[in-house]
């Protein structure tokens, strides 16, 4: 694609959702009633409201953020490293303000990127949304209010391979499976995630996807612009 932007310039980030609570009867009636409503296109005739709960993750006014995984470029002995940090736990407003430290204090200048499979569609919103949601000031690169197209500081990798075909859908798994990548998805899958959460109460096993699926979307985009792959040993993980 030989894309411009500078690799250490990118913010390369996933994160993992879960419904707000662990089961339907811990909802308000009125929650029930409005995720009814919600989710009544999606549902149609073939869950009720209340089976279709454990889908509610994929939704901000229904779902919470456990866990935002990044990663970035660094020149290390003429070499890129990635490196990668999470931001996890049940406190969502705690890892929502860390997770704007962050942007605000190292990825704030004007080319700097935020990059996302389907980044644009689920991730970026749906962090700017819970975001709202705790009353915490949207940082510069998800405050979108007024910005043209152009301007808009969000790299994602499925909108990059539709190639202007916005009907089409490729999965990360799918995508780093044809591209020769190295599976993210060896461990659990996103249908997983909230039983996990839930259930097993084994954050860090989430926190280790959700690192593998950013490490996946920095491979990805090295692919596409015809780059070597990253090696184990050039991918840091910090505490």
């Amino acid at each position: 694609m030989n894309l411009t932007i500078k690799l250490n310039d990118i913010l390369f980030l996933d994160i993992e959702t879960v419904p707000q609570k662990e089961s339907w009867n811990q909802l308000s009636k009125e929650t029930q009633e409005l995720y009814q409503k919600k989710t009544k296109y999606q549902r149609k005739e073939e869950f009720t409201a209340s089976a279709f709960y454990e889908r509610a993750g994929i939704w901000a006014e229904f779902g919470k953020i456990i866990c935002i995984s990044v990663g970035y470029f660094v020149d290390v002995d003429k070499s890129k490293q990635l490196r990668l940090t999470s931001f996890f736990g049940d406190d969502e407003h705690q890892l929502l303000t860390d997770f704007k430290v962050l942007l605000d204090t190292h990825f704030v200048k004007k080319n700097n990127i935020l990059c996302a499979h389907n980044g644009k569609e689920f991730d970026f919103p749906f962090i700017a949304r819970r975001m709202i949601v705790h009353q915490i000031e949207l940082p510069k690169k998800l405050n979108l209010f007024g910005k043209k197209p152009w301007e808009v500081p969000h790299l994602d990798t499925l909108e990059l391979w539709k190639f202007g075909d916005y009907k089409h859908y490729t999965s990360l798994k799918l995508l780093t499976s044809i591209l020769g990548i190295p599976s993210p998805k060896d461990d659990i899958d996103g249908s997983e995630v909230a039983n996990v959460y839930y259930k097993e109460k084994n954050i860090q096993r989430i926190v280790d996807y959700c690192e593998k699926d950013t490490i996946a979307v920095a491979q990805i985009l090295l692919r596409f612009n015809n780059q070597e792959l990253l090696k184990r040993e050039n991918i840091v993980s910090i505490d």
